[in-house]
């Protein structure tokens, strides 16, 4: 094949893909540059998720007419001027790419003004062609407006993904942004909508029950640390919050929001044997450190970064994160607990349901392959659609419930059970439309963070129809005013945060999926927990709903909800089948 130059229309869109990869990076690149001139006041409206449009308007210094044509140059900038400065970059724009690469895929029109200006000039970008300047009346700052984005490159456009997505996306950026940066005062509209607002007063707790809602935002514990040339503040969660994902671990490097695969697993460690397998911290951390002892010329999004001594920054941030969780950390209560009729002496162990259970199972097996030399008899495969009749023989540590069934013993988790009975009975008459529901006597207003709240609006509908009635109820808030009749016993507010905390990005499944998923989240919530007494009556009927499920042997989620143990194999345990 032939070697070519590539047009320079074709070579700015190929450059361009590595700068604007959605909409929310067209906005980090423009609040980014207005927080560089020295912005007190930023504002961002978007249009169909930035697909249509979104304009930002600050009140910084400003470009010079002069200057505003080679602004919109590739590789342009006023923040370095030779090579050495990257090894000393203070600002978070440096590479010139911004304004020139989102020109190139957008119709992109930008209007600035200096302080020492009579008026302001503008200019035009249609798809990286440029239109001459013309003076307009403005105040001292700089508006970005960015119509049409990939227009010319509808392959970039199908691959965008919902506006609800693309919405927390910006949403999310801006919210962080604004944490770091509290003395800005933010504003961010969505489809006419005021999403986000700050005073811009420099209180971070404000904006921290903006970004985390306001039960979330109490749990968490602000910390600071030095530690040589290094400095970590920030907020850190108490072991009762945390998350089913790493998502709300936030981390900025001198201003910059940054994506590090490492910090975040120092984070992540730093809560070892803290928090529950899975489950991760809410963190956000401002680091600070020479600028020299940071590489942020490594892409062209500058979201990732490189230090210098990664090792002693690592073990900065763990030190950190540790001594300021046990400067809050709780005394421990003494247990008081009567165990088996006597007072628990300081030999006893107090071991959780789960490890009793691993130990018991681990010792019985243990012994086995000791004592036998032929394999223990497996359990025969039981059909998943129905259970023989149970006989319910007791409940064991409060979690585990004990049945005599025709072919051995059960053990049954009674919260992933209790899951699976609320799962069908929801289900069931919700494909009926018969779902009843109960008032409440006094409604529930649930608050949110702006995030959670775009997650959970466009599930209103769904929630509707499985016997919920909630309504928005002002910015980021809900009023739960009716429930389904199984969940009038359950907390509105931690049902409806379940709904959200781990809600994924990618597009929801079609058709009755959708309402499966929700039901099932809900009824995880509602379900009885582990270290619950329950009664025998409460025992029985369990049972009685279980064995009339249509998958018993499974939650909604996939986890087991029992544990079968044969005749055959309580023989072999027990030596009762003689030797070989």
């Amino acid at each position: 094949m032939t070697i070519i130059i590539l047009p320079e229309t074709v070579a700015s869109q190929i450059a361009a893909g590595e700068v604007v990869e959605r909409p929310a990076s067209v906005v980090k690149e423009l609040i980014e540059n207005a927080i560089d001139a020295g912005a007190k006041q930023i504002t961002i409206t978007t249009q169909q998720a930035g697909k249509r449009e979104i304009t930002i308007i600050d009140d910084g210094a400003g470009i010079p007419a002069e200057e505003l044509p080679l602004a919109l140059a590739r590789h342009a900038t006023s923040k370095l001027s030779s090579a050495d400065d990257l090894l000393n970059i203070q600002t978070l724009g440096f590479r010139g790419e911004a304004l020139a690469s989102i020109g190139s895929v957008s119709r992109l029109q930008i209007t600035s003004k200096t302080a020492d200006q009579e008026v302001a000039v503008r200019l035009s970008v249609d798809g990286g062609q440029m239109s001459p300047a013309v003076p307009v009346p403005a105040p001292t700052g700089t508006e970005v407006r960015v119509e049409d984005l990939f227009f010319n490159v509808p392959a970039r456009l199908k691959f965008l993904k919902t506006d609800n997505t693309e919405n927390r996306q910006i949403t999310g950026l801006v919210t962080r942004y604004a944490l770091a940066y509290p003395h800005i005062r933010w504003s961010l509209e969505q489809d006419g909508r005021l999403i986000f607002q700050t005073t811009g007063s420099g209180n971070q707790k404000e904006i921290l029950q903006e970004l985390y809602g306001t039960q979330d935002a109490k749990e968490l514990l602000p910390i600071e640390f030095s530690a040589q040339e290094i400095s970590i503040k920030g907020y850190v969660s108490s072991l009762s919050l945390s998350r089913s994902h790493r998502r709300d671990i936030t981390l900025f490097v001198n201003g910059r929001w940054v994506q590090d695969s490492s910090l975040t697993a120092a984070v992540i460690k730093a809560y070892n044997t803290m928090l529950m397998v899975g489950r991760y911290p809410v963190a956000i951390l401002f680091i600070q450190l020479p600028a020299n002892l940071v590489d942020v010329n490594v892409h062209p999004s500058k979201a990732e970064v490189r230090f210098r001594d990664p090792d002693r920054l690592f073990s900065a941030v763990q030190r950190g994160i540790r001594r300021g969780l046990l400067a809050y950390a709780p005394i421990p209560e003494i247990n008081t607990r009567v165990l088996w009729g006597r007072q628990p002496s300081s030999s006893d162990i107090t071991l959780q349901p789960d490890q009793d259970s691993a130990l018991r199972v681990s010792s019985a097996n243990d012994e086995s392959k000791v004592n036998s030399e032929e394999p223990i008899p497996k359990s025969e495969h039981l059909p998943l659609e129905h259970l023989p009749l149970l006989r319910l023989v007791g409940q064991v540590a409060s979690t585990y419930l004990v049945a005599e069934g025709p072919d051995g013993l059960y053990l049954i988790d009674q919260h992933a059970a209790h899951e699976r009975v609320l799962f069908d009975q929801l289900m069931a008459q919700y494909r009926a439309s018969a779902v009843p529901t109960q008032a409440l006597m006094q409604p529930v207003v649930v608050e949110m963070s702006t995030e959670k709240a775009l997650v959970l609006t466009p599930q209103l509908p769904v929630l509707q129809k499985l016997g919920f009635e909630v309504e928005e109820f002002g910015l980021n808030a809900f009023v739960v005013r009716a429930v389904p009749a199984i969940a009038l016993d359950a907390d509105p507010r931690a049902v409806l945060n379940a709904l959200v905390e781990d809600f994924e990005e990618n597009e929801e499944p079609l058709g009755e999926e959708v309402e499966a998923r929700i039901a099932a989240r809900v009824c995880k919530r509602m379900a009885v927990k582990a270290g619950k007494q329950l009664s025998e009556s409460e025992q029985k009927n369990l049972l009685l709903n279980l064995e009339a499920c249509t998958s018993p042997r499974t939650c909604p989620h996939g986890r087991p909800t029992m544990i079968h143990l044969s005749a055959a194999l309580l023989e072999r345990q027990f030596g009762r089948l003689g030797p070989r």
